[in-house]
Parts: C-alpha cells; sequence; structure tokens
C-alpha cells in the first residue's frame, strides 16, 4: 500500500476546518487529518463526516485534542478524549489517532500512559500514533522536560508513532534518526521543517534546516506505507492566495522527495 499524503486542517488556522477540506481537495491532496479543537465544527462526527462525503476526499487521521489551548474539549479527563477520537475514527473511516505524550503535571495519565495506549490500541482496533516532542525551552541551551514518560517516542514501547519535524527541530534531535530506531513502529509524519529554536515554527518543507528530504528518501527507500501529512503554520501566509501557494508548495515538496532511489537516480 502506497503512503498517502495528506493535509493537517492545523494548517490552515485560522480558517476553519470546512476550508482544510477544500484546500485538500482543489489542491490534489490524497487525505485530510483532522485536529480536534477550538473550531467547534472538528468536534463533531456528522460535520466532519459530511465534509469528506462532500469534497470526496478521505479521513486518514484524527489528532486527540492535546494541546494546551484544547485542555476542556470533550471534557477534562484525557483517556476519555482518546477514546472518544478513535470513536470519531471509526465513525469517517481513519485509521490513526495521533497522541501527544501526558504533561508532567498529568501524573496519574502519566503513570499509565505506554500501558493505557497498548490497551485502547487492542479494545478499538486504531493504531494511536504517539507523536515526538521536545523540551520546552527560553534559549538554545537551558530546557525545561514538560512530557511523561518523555518526549521521544523512540525511547518507549509504543507500537505506533509519529515524527513531526517541526518538533525535532525544536528539540534538536534527528528526526532520520528517530525514524531508523523506530522502523517499522512509525506510521504518522507530520511533514514540516524548521530552524532549531525555541519556537515550534511549522515551516513549509524546505524553508528550515532539518534534513526533511533525506528523511522522505529513507522513508522511501524503506517502503514506508504510512500517513505522510503536512502541518505547517500559515497563520502570517497574509492572503488565502499566499496560503494556497504555500499549501500547494508542501504537497509538491511531499510528491517531489518521497520516491525511491531508483527514481531519483534516473532523474539525475
Amino acid at each position: 500500500m502506497a503512503a498517502l499524503v495528506g493535509l493537517s486542517t492545523a494548517s490552515v488556522y485560522p480558517e476553519s476546518t470546512a476550508h482544510a477540506f477544500g484546500y485538500a481537495a482543489s489542491l490534489g491532496y490524497d487525505a485530510v487529518e483532522v485536529m480536534v479543537g477550538i473550531d467547534a465544527l472538528s468536534q463533531q462526527v456528522a460535520a466532519v463526516k459530511q465534509l469528506s462525503v462532500h469534497h470526496e476526499i478521505p479521513i486518514c487521521a484524527i489528532h486527540a485534542p492535546c494541546l494546551l489551548i484544547t485542555q476542556r474539549v470533550w471534557g477534562t479527563d484525557p483517556w476519555e478524549k482518546l477514546r472518544r477520537s478513535a470513536e470519531m475514527a471509526h465513525e469517517v473511516g481513519a485509521d490513526v489517532v495521533v497522541v501527544h505524550p501526558p504533561f508532567r503535571w498529568q501524573k496519574e495519565y502519566a503513570r499509565d500512559f505506554v500501558a493505557g495506549i497498548a490497551d485502547l490500541e487492542a479494545e478499538t482496533g486504531i493504531a494511536f500514533a504517539v507523536e515526538n516532542m521536545y523540551p520546552w525551552r527560553a534559549s538554545k541551551k537551558r530546557g525545561l522536560e514538560v512530557y511523561l514518560p518523555g518526549w521521544d517516542p523512540s525511547e518507549e514501547t509504543y507500537a505506533n508513532t509519529t515524527i513531526d519535524l517541526s518538533h525535532a527541530a525544536t528539540a534538536q534531535s534527528d528526526p532520520v534518526a528517530m525514524a531508523k530506531r523506530l522502523r517499522d513502529r512509525l506510521r504518522h509524519l507530520h511533514l514540516t521543517d524548521g530552524m532549531g529554536s525555541a519556537k515550534d515554527e511549522h515551516l513549509v518543507p524546505g524553508r528550515g534546516n532539518q534534513p526533511v528530504a533525506e528523511l522522505l528518501h529513507h522513508l522511501a527507500d524503506t517502503g514506508f506505507a504510512g500517513h505522510i501529512v503536512l502541518e505547517i503554520n500559515t497563520r502570517r501566509s497574509g492572503s488565502t492566495q499566499a496560503r494556497t501557494d504555500d499549501l500547494a508548495a508542501s504537497l509538491e515538496f511531499a510528491r517531489r522527495h518521497f520516491v525511491p532511489a531508483e527514481q531519483r537516480n534516473d532523474r539525475e
């Protein structure tokens, strides 16, 4: 099965979830990842399903509401949020739920997180792809560890994981090395870029200093068949046309570099 190249609804913020489906369909993306967030529409299974049907584009993943700004979306029980995310995934035909590791202050949730994720996967049949995060830091040198059991999913026993290249940039970690450690446990990719600053930048691929093309080459060469989802920040695009251009450039980058070595050599 070939990897799908999808668009995260977060990529069009502050425009809505509905706009994201429109962009994805018109630009030729294969699928959409729905970020369950403060946009009320993103929380409604029936509405999300109708958008998929209307635009004739599948939903590949649901991103659970685990950001600081979504702490009260779908209640405050983190396990209930994950169960509802799995229910939405089932209803809309997605096979992955993207989830962040717990914050350090969520001690009870964190204590059983690794085993709890495995139990949820067995119970729901949905892959819960735990995402790499990063230390919070005010400068390049000093960081605060805010995730438990840790920000690097390759150090745990998760069956399914997500690599986000902007998070890797902020953590100053090597995403290619992480992918090699994860091997077939890597199920999902948030394709983006960063400059290694303390800020989680989510740049258009190729506009930062991360080994984005190299990671896509590695995944193509090793038969990756998961999801490649563009999750970029277009809040400062300035206009609808500029946002469209950024989303189109991101898709073109993914298509150009996610090809195996023999095809890359043929182009040279």
